[in-house]
């Protein structure tokens, strides 16, 4: 089949340009072109040969994104390159790029997962070959070609259009961004939080070419029970298996997860009982697990202090209180939690409203009471929960984050280290970055998301 006509459209720097290239060898051995980015400082835009039509992201100067298309046209052909014309600008590629391994990673699928970097020789031949613009000032971008534009917090303040999924006894609230056919990020957020989180998260992943799926956890948002009679539990493994029952829905079978404090535990427990299903984690403090038997142990007296919304959601004067004062209460944790973060009204406002759902006082209070066993969980959820308690480890890629100014409980890195079997590695963000790290420090967050991706 030929390929396509091929035209480009986009905005922005379009000088700062430089190619990534990823080769297929087929049995025949015959060496054929299959894909090829274009990588600015602040975007990138992805095409392949193989199809009709593709969609790329492009940044703005004024921090939002814009959608930009390659389509079939009566222009110029996109034209595979000979065996010969290959080999001689991947030669220039390697001779030029040996100085920097993280220029020669080279890419085992076509999901972006890891991408070789052409040198200034190859680009020049490389667009030559190809019919593409020459390509100024590409020694600029090279250094920069694997790090996410700098993205204020709190530059954006909306999601798409959301969208609705039965999945196991929930029908899920979620918003999605990215190609549809990217390797597919998984970002799970905390209490007292919501999806916006991550909403200046996500366009910097789905502009790296992730789909993007961001949920409501059961109690949050537009997320709700299916039935009336299901319980309304919070026990850990209860929000795991509501992740796996997501992924089945969606019809995906494995997804880097990332998420924090509620989140970041569901990560931790998917990662733990479900490696399968995870390529690869985020873990903002870390490892989460826990069980009731670690839980009914004391703490020091200052440890148990910061532990006092806990204490105080095991009585009825604390459920009542949570219910009556659920928009106050919330914004005093973030407050304590995030201690040098200046969000405004606006920002706390956008995520107070998913606390308005229905079952989220009984989903919060049953949380914190099963952690001090004052209530039980379902028994479907048993045996997770003793393998949980077990303390199991992950075995898969892990970055795990921590903010230096976390106001909210937290253990040190040095607890936990233990815990991670495969590639790992912490990263202490700085600035006076908060309990919400994603959305404190979206770039950072982003990109320890993209980098384990490709460890």
């Amino acid at each position: 089949m030929p390929s396509p006509a091929v035209t480009l459209s986009a905005v922005g720097d379009v000088s700062r340009m430089c190619l990534i290239g990823r080769e297929n060898v087929p049995k025949r051995r015959s060496l054929r072109l299959r894909y090829i980015a274009i990588q600015t400082g602040c975007c990138r835009l992805d095409f392949a040969t193989s199809r009709a039509a593709c969609r790329g992201t492009a940044a703005r100067s004024d921090g939002l994104y814009q959608t930009v298309s390659w389509r079939p046209e009566t222009t110029k052909a996109f034209k595979r390159p000979s065996p010969a014309t290959h080999r001689r600008y991947m030669r220039l590629a390697f001779s030029s790029s040996r100085s920097n391994p993280q220029e020669r990673q080279m890419s085992e699928e076509i999901n972006h997962n890891r991408r070789r970097f052409f040198g200034i020789a190859a680009i020049a031949v490389a667009a030559a070959e190809f019919g593409l613009p020459a390509i100024a000032g590409a020694e600029e971008a090279k250094s920069s070609a694997s790090t996410l534009p700098a993205v204020k917090a709190g530059s954006h303040t909306s999601f798409e259009a959301l969208k609705q999924i039965d999945a196991g006894v929930l029908n899920v609230g979620y918003a999605e961004a990215g190609p549809a056919d990217g390797p597919v990020v998984l970002l799970l957020h905390g209490w007292p939080y919501d999806i916006y989180s991550f909403v200046d998260v996500a366009p910097l992943l789905a502009g790296a070419g992730y789909r993007v799926i961001i949920p409501y956890l059961r109690g949050y948002g537009t997320t709700h029970f299916l039935s009336k009679e299901t319980p309304r539990n919070g026990q850990q493994a209860a929000l795991a298996a509501d992740m796996i029952a997501l992924l089945d829905a969606l019809k995906i079978e494995k997804v880097v997860v990332a998420g924090y404090d509620w989140g970041g535990r569901t990560a931790d427990i998917m990662a733990a009982l479900w490696p399968e299903r995870c390529k690869a984690l985020v873990s903002v403090s870390g490892y989460l697990i826990g069980s009731q038997e670690i839980n009914r142990k004391p703490l020091p007296p200052k440890a148990e202090l910061a532990w006092w919304y806990q204490f105080y959601f095991a009585t009825e004067r604390g459920r009542l209180g949570y219910q009556e004062n659920r928009h106050d209460f919330a914004k005093l944790i973030w407050h304590t939690a995030s201690p040098q973060w200046a969000f405004d009204d606006a920002t706390y406002d956008r995520s107070a409203a998913a606390f308005d759902n229905p079952d989220h006082v009984d989903i919060v209070i049953h949380n914190y009471r099963w952690r001090l066993g004052l209530v039980e969980g379902e028994e479907k959820f048993d045996a997770y929960e003793k393998k949980l308690a077990a303390g199991p480890v992950i075995s898969i890629p892990t970055i795990t984050m921590e903010g230096d100014a976390n106001g909210a409980p937290h253990p040190e890195p040095s607890a936990y280290r233990g815990k991670f079997s495969g590639k790992y590695e912490h990263r202490t963000i700085t600035g006076g970055i908060g309990h919400n790290l994603p959305q404190e420090a979206p770039q950072a967050f982003a990109q320890a998301v993209i980098d384990v991706d490709r460890s």
